[in-house]
């Protein structure tokens, strides 16, 4: 393992290339974790960086090569750890190259990690290159003691709400919902002078995992009793005030809400401002005086990530319109939609059918999946049920509230109206902001939705799994957080169904305006990436996307294995797709991820995985040509004539919108959807042809069938080919819409 590194470097020497190309080469090893093993024990990163460091090369490259993307990401690597530490060399790239030094320390993490002995190793480069690091590590001070204010004020108002438990905390959670976030949301916006819906509810998210970090684990063990308890003296006075009960807690509702404040503007401060600083790539701050500026540096990547936000909204319609064509062809689903509340069910039935197909066709997912539990889940069903859920919260919940508030503009009034008017019907319905009930009648109210032909009135066991799907239990998650454990934890609308001892908890007013689709994409993809499943959802992606180039009449290789006669056959790994037609050849790498919401998960998506997928295509493209030049295997494989030598393409084709149509290592990189969209020559649904967006309400017009829709301008005028089907995605003509709205 010592002479891993330095061997790399001095073969590519030996073959006649740069010092620059050799560390590139050695840097970008280390960065796909290369060597794994040394002899049968796995290497740790901490020795992996020891190796490296100590390479002898390093300390001879000239500025140019410190320049680097690898070397720098290899640097950024070194800062972004605290177990091994080699400081010369930090002093050593300052020296050559002082901006690589800075972009690493931004990219390790460092302005939010400043007690690090990596940000030391920095901050001591003021004092011996002044010019260069003067200002840089004042900027960082300015970040950390804007922190140290957030973080404080924080902290000072947590302590306020310390004896609170879990549930009590959701009761004011329910009533600042209510109060700032609905009525905004009911009107089609942001109400004005009230948060922004996102930031808060990731606030209130945090709030709860700290809540969970550090209450006593026997007050997650809920019955009926402590239930009543609760939120008899801490909702139901807000509700139902009277002269003879408990006075509502307003000095814990006004704690919570400056919490939920101070909660935004720390999260607001790292995201916009400490994560902007490490991984945005697109601004500068720079000094002005005693203040910060932020200054553009790069427009176009700006207007880029925009224009990825605006794709993804597009791609949302399209799922929307695809559930809809495929409700009015399937008639046994549609006997499935209730009279009742018709228009809000049948867009519930076809927003389902819109995800159930864009996890099948972009996330390779089947028809069942195991949940953590170890039950069997219909996916579909398991859709349709938080898809009638939210549709019922709707309609039983938000409408009624949003008619009891313009009646009484007073949210309490209108929130104990709603209480009220459930408990006089016959059946006496829960209209708290929080809903709760044991399992076995959870089971019961969902048996019904999954009603089929052979059980009319539905299966108790398919219920069950579609509660285990979608149930996030506190209790474990609150041993997790006590633990420190920092890995995934569920986003209250990825299992939307709290767990606390035997009952199950809902917030109505976070089911109604959630984003289901998103919801289940991450729930299987960033929460069940380790599933057994991903595996096989992995090969399913390859296999249906296959299909469909052959039903467009590409000759198909999945995961296709290179002949030995390639020279690079042991280098490289299996090709996810190989598609040959008139007389061109697509040699397309698969990705598989989920949905980021941040500049930071996007920044390690772009530094890691597209990173690596473009290096893996310049392997894999080199092995094809040459498996090529020698005829035989492949050329028949690909029904290819002997002489003939195609153009050829590739592409990086990702599940994930992030760095669209960007390139990595000279590969294109564009998303599996637009790759789909083009072949199914329906980028028409990308442009709302209803116009059911216009409105942000989907309404009972739009159910018409695909052929009574104006005609539309197809991609292939002139009939399909796979030079124009090239041409399409790498000019991105599927994003250039009907109506002159372009967002390529």
């Amino acid at each position: 393992m010592s002479s891993y590194y330095e061997t790399l470097f001095s073969d590519a020497r030996r073959s006649g290339r740069s010092e620059s190309i050799g560390a590139d080469l050695a840097a970008t090893a280390f960065l796909d974790g290369k060597p794994e093993r040394k002899g049968k024990s796995k290497i740790t990163a901490t020795e992996r960086h020891a190796v490296f460091w100590s390479a002898s090369f390093l300390h001879g490259l000239p500025k140019e090569a410190w320049t680097q993307e690898s070397l720098v990401l290899a640097l950024a690597h070194y800062l972004g750890q605290d177990h091994f530490a080699f400081p010369s060399i930090v002093s050593h790239i300052a020296t050559l190259a002082p901006e690589a030094v800075q972009r690493a320390a931004r990219y390790g993490g460092l302005v939010l990690r400043q007690d690090s002995p990596r940000w030391k190793e920095v901050a001591s480069l003021a004092d011996t290159h002044p010019a260069n690091f003067g200002e840089y590590v004042q900027i960082f001070g300015i970040f950390k003691q804007a922190q140290m204010v957030r973080v404080a004020e924080v902290e000072q108002m947590n302590q306020q709400l310390a004896n609170l438990t879990p549930l009590e905390l959701l009761a004011y959670a329910s009533l600042y919902a209510f109060e700032h976030l609905i009525p905004g949301l009911l009107e089609g916006g942001q109400a004005l002078g009230e948060p922004d819906v996102e930031e808060a509810w990731n606030a209130i998210e945090d709030i709860f995992a700290w809540k969970l970090a550090t209450c006593d684990p026997a007050s997650l063990q809920m019955n009926d009793h402590t239930i009543g308890t609760s939120l008899g003296k801490h909702l139901s006075p807000f509700l139902f005030p009277s002269l003879d009960g408990l006075p509502p807690r307003n000095d814990l509702y006004s704690a919570f809400s400056t919490l939920v404040d101070a909660q935004v503007e720390l999260n607001s401060f790292v995201t916009r401002s400490a994560e902007a600083l490490c991984y945005d790539d697109t601004i500068r701050f720079v000094m002005l005086g005693e203040r910060l500026e932020i200054a553009v540096t790069d427009a176009t990547g700006i207007a880029d990530w925009q224009r990825d936000g605006d794709k993804l909204t597009r791609l949302h319609q399209y799922w929307l319109y695809r559930g809809m064509a495929a409700l009015m062809k399937s008639p046994d689903t549609l006997a499935m939609v209730g009279p009742e509340h018709l228009e809000a069910n049948l867009q519930a039935f076809a927003k389902a059918m819109g995800t159930w197909q864009q996890l099948q066709e972009v996330y390779g997912v089947a028809d069942h999946v195991q949940t953590e539990a170890g039950s069997k889940v219909d996916v579909f069903r398991a859709l349709l049920a938080t898809e009638l859920m939210t549709a019922f919260f709707i309609e039983d919940f938000l409408r009624p509230y949003q008619e009891y508030l313009g009646q009484f503009g007073d949210p309490w009034l209108a929130l104990g109206r709603l209480a009220f008017g459930g408990l006089m019907q016959v059946e006496m319905q829960n209209r708290l902001p929080i809903t709760w009930s044991d399992k076995a009648a959870k089971i019961a109210t969902i048996t019904p939705w999954t009603a089929s032909t052979d059980y009319p009135h539905g299966q108790a066991q398919a219920a069950e799994a579609i509660l285990d799907f979608w149930t996030s239990d506190w209790i474990a998650l609150a041993e997790q957080l006590r633990r420190g454990d920092v890995g995934l934890r569920p986003r209250l609308h990825e299992r939307p169904m709290l767990k606390m001892g035997c009952h199950l908890f809902q917030l109505p007013w976070m089911v109604a305006v959630q984003n289901n689709a998103t919801a289940a994409v991450n729930n299987l993809r960033r929460l069940g990436a380790r599933r057994g499943d991903a595996r096989d959802e992995t090969r399913r992606i390859e296999q249906r996307l296959a299909a469909l180039f052959a039903q467009r009449g590409f000759q198909v290789l999945v995961s296709y294995e290179l002949p030995s006669l390639s020279a690079d056959a042991n280098d490289v790994e299996e090709i996810d797709l190989l598609c040959a037609r008139d007389g061109r050849l697509l040699v397309l790498e698969i990705k598989s991820t989920y949905l980021r919401r941040s500049v930071k998960e996007a920044w390690t998506h772009r530094h890691v995985t597209l990173r690596k997928a473009g290096l893996q295509l310049q392997r894999k493209v080199t092995a094809v040509s040459r498996a090529l030049e020698h005829g035989g295997l492949l050329h028949q494989a690909l029904a290819l004539e002997a002489d003939c030598m195609p153009e050829i393409a590739a592409w990086i084709v990702d599940t994930s919108i992030e760095s669209d149509h960007q390139r990595f290592h000279g590969f294109l990189k564009v998303s599996l959807e637009e790759v789909l969209i083009a072949l199914r020559d329906d980028r028409h649904l990308l442009n709302d042809p209803d116009g059911l967006f216009q409105t942000g309400n989907a309404s009972s017009k739009s159910f018409v069938r695909d052929s009574d829709r104006a005609a539309f301008t197809s991609l292939y005028p002139s009939g399909f080919s796979a030079k124009r089907f090239v041409e399409a995605i790498e000019s991105a003509t599927v994003w250039n819409i009907n109506d002159g709205k372009s967002v390529q």
